[in-house]
């Protein structure tokens, strides 16, 4: 394979071949195939996702064996798929074929349109005689429609060799209308082994390690089921690219990262693909990817709306963003940073999101009053609230979080203040613990109003700190009233007109494949009240 193929497809050969095979189906047909695939086509499964009122994207992607290999000496290929109103098939609501291109890893992305809203249906594939496991998915309730309760999962961070997913085992237990993934989806660090599982391989850097890293995940049977059950709605954080990248700027992860000298542009654009390739999202994310002369991208950022219930602001934290702040030594990446030392750290032209996401963003909340939306919920990558390390006089910060990007986080609250956002709620991920809190109208030094409520949920797998010092962080930060870096996890969020209430469900082991679940904590918001009570 050449460098070049190594690194993705043309962008706009790329977007030209995601927008023809999201068809329903592909006319003319030559150059089509419906092989006898040595191998089940489907071992990867199937998912589905990018809900809309009336359309979905159905996923999967053939390969050749139970590694996910890239199926060779085949050009196009045509795979059928089903969707219906029943598990049996008897009735039949949509049909149809679509594409499977070798440049997009034989990936199928059925963008489904004419669904009546809010409804279940059923799904599968078909190549030759293969039958793909059947999925379950939902369509969304028109706006403004009356939707007495919806149920959304929130996850991130699972680590394959930190533990087993058996979290998403006992979510799908949960029966959520939807998950909210928030980040780091796969890590790209080399195989190391925990006596668990190991990835295997050295550094993700290339279009095929990238594949590959994508297809191990995807093997596990929980996450399978789980993507099964339901549609995701998907961001991402910074390893699905290379830990604490910002935007165009790399991370740091040790003089052994490759990354130091590797081309980052092409590592970046080769990561974005294979996110694409291993996805349930629609064509149009690609779009643009066609801007800029060396640097893809994928629009992740959108809004969903579930009726009159609830909006979703789906943020994308990391692709947009300016480069840290004051990381010590004058590294790129991460660190903590006492911000009376770092001249940049309230530069009003730094954001965390973008420019144009914060423009959207605030374009999007000054339409709230007039959606006459319940809830308004924002789901991103990592803490929001304001997290100071340090006791006494003065602030350690993280530079990674919102804490790092105050002038743009004092943006966002100025725009639920000026709208009038109706009781708004944040979801974040990434620090691997589980932090509940309110957050008040000055971030930088709570105290005053409240202006929303916060959920930033703990791990699947990956690692957390422990709880040694997390006393004394609460004693620091009196705005979070709950927190927890030992248990893994995810949230389950149940939403109602009157009462929002969130369930921290965390597994007992994530070294045993069996673990059981329990709830760490509840907790209830009263509509037009954003008060946290501990149930």
């Amino acid at each position: 394979m050449t460098t070049a193929q190594e690194h993705g497809v043309d962008r706009r050969r790329l977007l030209a071949l995601a927008l023809a095979c999201a068809g329903t189906s592909w006319l003319p047909r030559r150059g089509w195939s419906q092989p006898r695939l040595k191998d089940y086509p489907f071992a990867l499964g199937v998912a589905s996702g990018s809900p809309r009122a009336d359309s979905i994207v159905l996923w999967t992607r053939l390969v050749h064996g139970l590694t996910g290999a890239m199926v060779q000496g085949k050009g196009n290929i045509a795979v059928r798929w089903e969707m219906a109103d029943d598990e049996a098939f008897t009735r039949i609501a949509a049909s149809g074929q679509s594409q499977a291109a070798p440049e997009l890893a034989h990936s199928v992305h059925v963008e489904v349109p004419g669904l009546a809203p809010d409804r279940w249906y059923f799904y599968r594939f078909m190549v030759g005689d293969a039958v793909s496991l059947i999925g379950r998915t939902r369509t969304l309730p028109l706006p403004g429609a009356t939707v007495a309760r919806w149920r959304l999962a929130y996850a991130s961070c699972q680590k394959w060799e930190d533990g087993y997913f058996s979290a998403l085992r006992h979510m799908q237990a949960e029966e959520p209308d939807a998950v909210v993934f928030l980040g780091d989806y796969i890590y790209e660090y080399p195989g190391i082994s925990t006596g668990l599982r190991s990835p295997g391989g050295g550094w993700v850097i290339s279009l095929s390690d990238y594949r590959r890293r994508h297809a191990l995940y995807k093997s596990d049977p929980d996450l399978q089921d789980m993507h099964r059950a339901c549609p995701w709605l998907l961001t991402w954080d910074d390893h699905e690219v290379q830990n604490d990248y910002a935007g165009q700027v790399p991370g740091y992860g040790g003089s052994a990262d490759p990354a130091v000298a590797a081309d980052f542009a092409a590592r970046r654009q080769a990561a974005y693909q294979a996110y694409y390739e291993h996805m349930p999202l629609r064509a149009s994310v690609l779009r643009q990817a066609l801007g800029g002369a060396r640097y893809g991208a994928l629009q992740l950022y959108q809004r969903l709306q579930l009726g009159s219930l609830a909006s979703l602001h789906l943020l994308d934290g990391r692709q947009h963003r300016d480069s840290q702040a004051c990381t010590r030594d004058s590294r790129a990446g991460a660190g903590t940073v006492d911000p009376a030392l770092c001249p940049q750290w309230n530069d009003p032209a730094r954001s965390m999101l973008g420019m144009a996401q914060e423009q959207w963003l605030s374009q999007s909340l000054s339409q709230a009053q007039t959606r006459e939306t319940r809830w308004n919920l924002l789901a991103q990558q990592t803490l929001f609230g304001r997290r100071n390390f340090r006791s006494g006089a003065g602030a350690i910060l993280s530079n990674d979080a919102w804490d790092g990007y105050p002038a743009a986080r004092s943006r966002l609250l100025d725009d639920l203040r000026r709208h009038k956002v109706p009781n708004p709620v944040f979801l974040g991920g990434d620090v691997h613990a589980n932090w509940v809190g309110h957050v008040h109208a000055d971030a930088q030094g709570p105290g005053g109003d409240v202006r929303a409520v916060e959920f930033c949920g703990t791990s699947i797998t990956s690692k957390g700190g422990g709880n040694a010092r997390l006393p004394q962080l609460l004693a620091n930060n009196p705005h979070w009233v709950f927190a927890d870096a030992q248990e893994h996890g995810y949230g389950i969020v149940d939403l109602s007109a009157q009462q929002l209430t969130t369930r921290l469900r965390v597994v007992s082991d994530v070294r045993q494949r069996d673990a059981n679940v329990r709830t760490l904590a509840t907790f209830a918001v009263d509509a037009d009240r954003p008060v946290l009570n501990r149930m």
